[in-house]
């Protein structure tokens, strides 16, 4: 499927996140514009709210947010390469993401923190520490 660039194009907003492979399913798609982690033009829309070519959409997948320009329509989902000639990312956004992932870098991996639950060797110190046997 060759994506449309005609400007008066439109497409349901749903479709275009599964044609432009930020979700799977189309189904969880439209859940995650329900759950309002869509946006369109900085406004929370429905489902069915028609997208055209210029658009803006703000998407939240998991800790991941992207903003993204409609560059081009398609109802149908294709391969990846004509996935990302659906649209085009903002600079910031590319930044913020780049920000991100260098701060996941420095944190420290979970369960690894000082304060935990000791383990069975703490256990067995703490325990000598004490007095006990």
């Amino acid at each position: 499927m060759k994506p449309t660039e005609d400007h008066d194009a439109r497409v349901r907003l749903d479709k275009w996140l599964w044609a432009a492979r930020f979700y799977k399913h189309r189904t969880q798609a439209t859940e995650a514009v329900d759950g309002g982690k869509i946006q369109l033009n900085g406004i929370r829309v429905k489902p069915a709210r028609d997208v055209k070519i210029g658009d803006r959409i703000d998407i939240q997948i998991g800790d991941s947010h992207f903003c993204v320009e409609v560059k081009g329509i398609a109802d149908k989902r294709g391969s990846a390469t004509i996935a990302q000639s659906l649209y085009e990312e903002t600079a910031d956004s590319v930044a913020a993401r780049e920000a991100q992932r260098e701060q996941r870098k420095l944190a420290a991996t979970p369960g690894s923190d000082i304060h935990g639950r000791p383990t069975k060797r703490d256990r067995r110190q703490i325990g000598r520490m004490m007095g006990g046997d």
